[in-house]
C-alpha cells in the first residue's frame, strides 16, 4: 500500500503549526532581554508588559512568571504580583525564590501570617537562604518579637559576617530589648563596613544617631544623623534626626532650615511638625507654631500608627 503524502491544506497547517512554534521559541528570549533591561532601568510598566509577553511565548514558564512577579513588586501592583507568584508555584512548590517573594508581598499586603510561613517554607527549602532568613527577621522585629528577631538576623551574620543590613537590625532588635551596648556594638560594626563600601547605605548612621540622642550623646548624634542626610538627601528622617540633635544642642534657628526640609520630603511625616511647633514656640513666633501644631494634629488623625 502506498503511503499517502498530506494534501496541500495538511501540509500548509501543519508549516504554519512549526512557524508559530519557532517564532515564540525565538520571541522568549527576546522578551526576556527586553524585559530585564527595562527593569536594570527602573523601567517597571515597560518590563511588566514584556515579561507577560515572555509568559506567553516561552515554553519554560518558571523564570519569566519570576521576573514578572518581580515587576509587578516594584510597581506596587501587589494583587498582581501574587496572582503571578501563585501561578510560579503551581509550577514549582519548592522554588525558594518565589516564595520568598512571596513572603515580601504577602507582608507588604499585611497579611502576616501568611508572609511567615511563605518564608519558612523558603528557608525550609535551602536552609542556608540568608534573604529569606533576614526577611523573617524583619517581620519579627515589626511584630515586636525582638528576640526571635535577633535569633534570624544571628543566623544571617553566620552565614554572611559581612551583612551589614544585617548588623544594623541587629542593633535596631537589641535597641528594642533596652539592650543600649548590644546594639551600640552592632551599629558601629554595621557603619564599619558601610562607611567606604557602601556609600549609599544611611539607615545604621540614622540608627545609632536616634540611640545616641536617648543616650544623651546630642553632638555625636548630630554628627551621625548629618551623614546620614548626606548619604541620603530624599530621606525626610534623616533630616528631622538631625534638627532633634540641634534642638538639644539649643540651634533653634539652624534646626528650623531641617525640620522645613524633612517636611518638604513629606509632607505627611508628623513628628517634625510637632517639633517644628516646639521650636517656634521657642523662638516666640506663636502663629507659626500653631499652624505646625494644628497640622501635626491633622496628620496624626490620618495616620495613627508611629512611624519607625
Amino acid at each position: 500500500m502506498r503511503e499517502r503524502l498530506p494534501t496541500r491544506s495538511g501540509s500548509f497547517l501543519i508549516g504554519a503549526f512549526l512557524s508559530v512554534a519557532v517564532t515564540g521559541a525565538q520571541e522568549c528570549p527576546v522578551l526576556i532581554s527586553r524585559g530585564r533591561l527595562a527593569y536594570e532601568s527602573r523601567s517597571f510598566e515597560l518590563a511588566a508588559k514584556e515579561f507577560a509577553g515572555a509568559v506567553t511565548a516561552c515554553a519554560e514558564k518558571l523564570q519569566p512568571l519570576l521576573y514578572l512577579a518581580q515587576s509587578w513588586t516594584m510597581l506596587g501592583q501587589l494583587p498582581e504580583a501574587l496572582n503571578a507568584l501563585e501561578n510560579l508555584l503551581a509550577l514549582d512548590s519548592g522554588n525558594k525564590t518565589g516564595l520568598k517573594l512571596q513572603g515580601d508581598v504577602l507582608y507588604l499586603l499585611g497579611r502576616e501570617p501568611e508572609a511567615e510561613k511563605s518564608l519558612l517554607a523558603a528557608i525550609n527549602a535551602d536552609p542556608q537562604f540568608s534573604d529569606a532568613i533576614y526577611a523573617l527577621g524583619r517581620i519579627y522585629y515589626q511584630q515586636s518579637r525582638y528576640a526571635a528577631a535577633v535569633e534570624q538576623f544571628q543566623k544571617v551574620l553566620r552565614l554572611d559576617p559581612k551583612s551589614y543590613r544585617a548588623w544594623d537590625n541587629l542593633g535596631l532588635a537589641y535597641e528594642a530589648l533596652n539592650e543600649f551596648d548590644k546594639a551600640t556594638q552592632h551599629y558601629l560594626k554595621a557603619l564599619d563596613l558601610v562607611h567606604k563600601d557602601h556609600p549609599e547605605y544611611d539607615w545604621a548612621y540614622a540608627n545609632l544617631a536616634n540611640l545616641l540622642m536617648k543616650k544623651g550623646d546630642y553632638r555625636q548624634a548630630f554628627n551621625l544623623a548629618a551623614e546620614a542626610a548626606e548619604r541620603n538627601p530624599n530621606s525626610a528622617r534623616n533630616y528631622y534626626l538631625t534638627a532633634k540633635a540641634l534642638v538639644s544642642l539649643e540651634r533653634m534657628e539652624t534646626s528650623v532650615r531641617w525640620l522645613k526640609r524633612s517636611i518638604e520630603l513629606d509632607s505627611n511625616y508628623a513628628e517634625p511638625r510637632y517639633l517644628l511647633a516646639q521650636v517656634y514656640r521657642k523662638l516666640g513666633q506663636r502663629e507659626e507654631a500653631e499652624r505646625q501644631l494644628k497640622a501635626f494634629r491633622e496628620i496624626n488623625a490620618r495616620t495613627p500608627r508611629n512611624r519607625r
